[in-house]
């Protein structure tokens, strides 16, 4: 049983299969439009970067290449050990185990932080949010990247598997909040069919990722999203 930071949110696609999470990845805006987005708000380039929710480490190669530092946080010890593993050759790279709430990284320590599919669910997020403003710098900004349920196939195949999820409790909280967003309009492609089944198939229920399949036809599916980001 890997071990799990109390106060983690569950993330059942990638705790439960990180092998198929792994092909999500790869299929996921390979674009770049999400990174663009960030990049044109505020660049990362010679600074240091927090990845919230790093999962098996699939961006930090990506935000190493131009950062100065970057510190991957995750609370599922066993993902954190892949991460670690994956960046094991970079050395402007770390992965620590730890939570949102709780982020092992100093005061004032960090210039751009990304929260990438990690914080689907605003209210309850306060904690979190605290702990950003006590870790950013001033001049920073941190992002957060979710799909916008409230769009498209994806979104409405999402509430059906979630009919407790609330996108206009979402939207009201980060309003209060005093975040900004826009949209983003990504795409899933995948290399074969049984690689887009197998990920609906963890993303949600049976019943759901049934008629999913059945309404998808090809190898790509609109992922539609939703920047959210704030200034410090």
């Amino acid at each position: 049983m890997a071990r799990i930071l109390t106060g983690a949110i569950p993330s059942p696609n990638i705790w439960n299969s990180p092998q198929i999470y792994e092909v999500e990845n790869q299929a996921a805006d390979p674009d770049g439009v999400a990174d663009a987005a960030m990049r044109a708000i505020r660049p990362w380039d010679g600074g240091n970067v927090l990845d919230i929710g790093c999962g098996t480490g699939f961006h930090l190669p990506t935000l190493a290449a131009t950062a100065a530092r970057v510190v991957g946080v995750e609370p599922h010890a066993e993902l954190a050990s892949h991460a670690a593993t994956r960046c094991a050759s970079l050395p402007n790279v770390r992965v620590r185990t730890g939570t949102a709430q709780a982020l092992p990284v100093p005061d004032a320590s960090v210039d751009v932080a990304v929260a990438r599919w990690a914080y689907f669910f605003g209210p309850g997020c306060e904690p979190g949010l605290r702990e950003l403003s006590r870790v950013m710098r001033r001049g920073g900004a941190a992002f957060v990247v979710d799909l916008d349920a409230t769009r498209g196939a994806f979104g409405r195949w999402f509430r059906r598997t979630l009919p407790s999820y609330s996108p206009e409790d979402v939207e009201a909280f980060w309003s209060r909040q005093g975040w900004q967003r826009r949209e983003l309009d990504l795409r899933m492609v995948f290399a074969s069919r049984a690689d887009l089944e197998s990920v609906l198939r963890i993303e949600f229920t049976p019943e759901v990722a049934r008629a999913a399949v059945e309404e998808t036809e090809g190898l790509e599916i609109a992922y539609p999203n939703v920047l959210r980001w704030r200034h410090f």
